[in-house]
């Protein structure tokens, strides 16, 4: 048995009761972690409405029922995706969640089409760069404005991209 083995990760709205405690710890240990504290309100948004099809997905991660993470694909255009909202519970670290989340998130993307995914992430979530830079995702220029990202992050999805 492996590690992701007891890994659940499934389509589920962000406004149910495990999205939202979700999606309320994701924000406190930003608020944590970054030096300048976090705003969810200065921050790009993703709402609940691009988080449901067909302009989004929001995935919830469980381990033995309990929510331990979760992670969003936002739509941005007929080709492009963008990765959002991955959160790992600390109690969960280590044990395979936010690859499970990313995977789940790409399978996704290819399903609908897309074939590049992007998303951001902060200095301080140096766990979160290597996952990103170890699954494929090579750093570019920024792509967005959003105020707390120190690198940016692209992905062509393999089965689908020509080049």
């Amino acid at each position: 048995m492996t590690r992701t083995a007891a890994v659940e990760v499934e389509v589920e709205r962000p406004d149910s009761p495990d999205g939202r405690w979700c999606m309320q710890e994701y924000f406190l240990e930003l608020a944590a972690r970054f030096d300048t504290g976090f705003d969810p309100i200065k921050s790009n948004p993703a709402s609940d409405q691009d988080l449901i099809s067909p302009r989004g997905f929001f995935v919830v991660a469980r381990i033995a029922g309990r929510p331990v993470g979760c992670g969003a694909l936002k739509r941005k255009d007929a080709t492009t995706g963008e990765i959002k909202r991955m959160w790992t519970a600390s109690s969960a670290r280590g044990r395979g969640v936010a690859r499970e989340v990313l995977h789940k998130l790409e399978a996704i993307a290819r399903e609908l089409g897309l074939t590049t995914l992007q998303l951001e992430t902060n200095r301080s979530l140096t766990e979160a760069q290597a996952l990103y830079r170890k699954e494929g995702y090579l750093e570019v220029s920024a792509f967005n404005d959003e105020p707390y990202a120190h690198h940016w992050f692209q992905k062509c999805l393999p089965s689908v991209c020509r080049g």
